[in-house]
Parts: C-alpha cells; sequence; structure tokens
C-alpha cells in the first residue's frame, strides 16, 4: 500500500467513524484514534457487504455503499465504546 492509500484510509476511516458516532446512540467515551480505526474497519466490511448484496458498482456515487459503512461504523463505535468503556471501569 502506497503512503497516499494510507492517509486516504486514515481520512476515510476519520469520516466514518465520526458519522458512525453522531449514528450511534448515547455517549461514546472512546478516544479519536479508537474512533479512527473502527471507521476504517467499518469501510473494508462496508465496502463487503455492497459487493455481496451486488450494490458496489453504481454510476456516480455509491450511496447505498456509504451508507452500510455508515451503519457498519455506527455498530461499530457503539460496540468498541461499551467493551472500551468496561475495559476502563467507566460506569454509565
Amino acid at each position: 500500500m502506497s503512503v497516499t492509500g494510507i492517509i486516504t484510509a486514515i481520512v476515510i476511516g476519520l469520516i466514518l467513524g465520526v458519522l458512525g458516532r453522531v449514528v450511534a446512540p448515547g455517549k461514546q467515551s472512546i478516544p479519536i484514534w479508537l474512533t479512527i480505526v473502527v471507521g476504517i474497519i467499518a469501510a473494508f466490511i462496508g465496502t463487503a457487504l455492497a459487493r455481496a448484496f451486488g450494490v458496489d458498482q453504481t454510476s456516480g456515487i455509491d450511496w447505498i455503499e456509504l451508507i452500510l459503512q455508515i451503519i457498519v461504523a455506527a455498530v461499530g463505535v457503539s460496540l468498541v465504546a461499551g467493551f472500551y468503556g468496561r475495559r476502563r471501569g467507566v460506569t454509565r
């Protein structure tokens, strides 16, 4: 992977992670680096789901793929926030 690819993955991960935090219910007490990691993983999983459903190749912006990625990011942020909060001893 090139440097440009890594930077692109980080930027997309940040955007998806933040969108996932906005969509996810409740307060997520996780650091930004973890949000980025969840966003990057959500991008890969969302793309895989879009390919599995056959909606990854459309003309223009792939809205369905983007929505799937945001949903996966929201679920991922919620799960990680739950595990991270328990690990750090934070009570809700």
